[in-house]
């Protein structure tokens, strides 16, 4: 007998079901802890946010709108605005592309599944560790910071670097004076059949490179000279003279300047002497600022300038493998008879990977870069680790911000709570489009 009949019939109507034919006590019986958690965790947290963001850093004087004029009036917190835009433009864009061309690289090769471990791995560590291991990485020492350690091999490789970057004349006793460009340049002339003294200073014996020589007083009738290092350790000995136990600097380039050209050149031996052509009489000599320039020690990965690339460079080498792993999936799930048809129609690889790999991949790629973009507005512990504290305002973002005005010594919750609701209302309009996705990939 239906509801209808029992009313008639004075009977007592029958209990309300859901739709699945559940009793709707029942339902919400067991919706209740969920319910409750959301509620606890979720809409309260947001709720008391913004109620929290219309007042002062103490809580007790009601400001209004104050705060969140401001988040876009403050320097620093404009800084970490614009750093967030960066972070949300470029890092999702360039994990999703390493992403996509891992996955579809690894399916050619057959140690295809190890390289996917390796890419993947990083995942397992937490953004505390990785921001030390990068912060090791990005040390400016290139013989600490793997990175510079880097820059400056490839650097050396193709560039001559110096090799007495501290060395400079005996003033006490030479007539080398500086001539500009870190170079010196000697106040008399050389002569023919009298040795030129170079004496130098500014390096210990025992840091010298290499197995250094004895230094050689030259001797000759031509244009000839000694470079040295005049010490030696437990003093002793003539300044501005060649004495035992003196060691040669081999390797100095040596020039002959006369009316500002040079005239002719030579490196010194490995006792320190060197001989010029007949040319160089009467001229003065010089050694070149290469000579003694600093070493070069690679990029300053931290500075202001690079940092916030760093960072990211950081946050990329963590999530590629995310991003590898979802994309690899669902390339597993295209049509193979597309790409050979392809193939056979005369389309090069090219082609196959632009026109029919990447659109079949659009929904998986769609997915990964809403997923990254919603992570990054939230990052936090990499620029917190890795930034130094001198550049640290230069690679502020949002979430960061939050954390120093509220905990981070500002004290300002009311101000925090304002970047809170902010980083909210950027984060749902990714999450509504994500959401509008999901429902059209459901109703086909």
């Amino acid at each position: 007998m239906s509801a209808v009949a029992n009313e008639r019939a004075g009977a007592p109507p029958a209990p309300r079901k859901s739709v699945t034919g559940t009793r709707v006590w029942v339902a919400v019986l067991f919706l209740l802890p969920a319910l409750v958690l959301l509620g606890a965790l979720v809409v309260y947290p947001i709720g008391y946010s913004v109620w929290r963001s219309l007042y002062d850093a103490g809580g007790d004087g009601f400001v209004g709108l104050d705060n969140y004029v401001d988040v876009f009036t403050d320097d620093a917190t404009l800084t970490a605005v614009r750093n967030t835009a960066i972070w949300v433009a470029v890092a999702p864009a360039v994990v999703t592309a390493l992403g996509l061309i891992f996955a579809v690289l690894t399916e050619r090769v057959r140690w295809g599944t190890a390289f996917k471990l390796i890419v993947f791995m990083p995942m397992a560590i937490s953004m505390l560790a990785a921001g030390i291991i990068f912060r090791l990485v990005y040390q400016a020492d290139p013989d600490q910071g793997v990175a510079n350690a880097v820059v400056t091999t490839v650097h050396d490789t193709f560039t001559d670097s110096s090799v007495y970057p501290k060395a400079r004349p005996n003033a006490q006793v030479s007539d080398l004076k500086p001539s500009g460009d870190g170079s010196f340049t000697s106040t008399g002339t050389v002569r023919a059949g009298t040795p030129a003294l170079l004496p130098m200073v500014g390096i210990a014996p025992n840091r010298l490179p290499g197995e250094p020589q004895d230094a050689k007083a030259a001797s000759g009738d031509g244009v000839t000279g000694t470079v040295w290092l005049d010490f030696k350790l437990g003093g002793g000995g003539e300044k501005g003279q060649v004495d035992a136990g003196e060691k040669a600097l081999e390797g100095v380039k040596v020039e002959a300047v006369k009316d500002g050209d040079v005239v002719a050149s030579t490196t010194t031996k490995a006792d320190g002497t060197f001989t010029l052509p007949d040319s160089a009489d009467g001229a003065r000599l010089r050694l070149p600022g290469s000579n003694f320039a600093a070493p070069y020690n690679g990029v300053d990965w931290l500075g202001p300038t690079l940092v916030t690339p760093a960072i990211i460079g950081a946050y990329v080498w963590m999530w590629a493998g995310f991003a590898m792993v979802l994309i690899a999936a669902g390339l597993a799930g295209v049509d193979r008879n597309l790409l050979e048809a392809a193939r056979v129609d005369g389309a090069n690889e090219w082609q196959v990977f632009r026109r029919i790999t990447v659109p079949m991949l659009a929904p998986v790629l769609v997915v990964v870069l809403i997923t990254l973009m919603i992570n990054v507005m939230k990052i936090f512990d990499l620029v917190y680790i890795i930034a130094p504290q001198p550049t640290q305002d230069e690679a502020n973002v949002l979430a960061l911000q939050l954390f120093l005005s509220s905990f981070g010594g500002g004290g300002n919750y009311g101000l925090g709570s304002a970047i809170g609701i902010i980083l909210l209302l950027l984060v749902v309009p990714v999450m509504i489009v994500n959401i509008r996705r999901l429902r059209k990939e459901r109703e086909r």
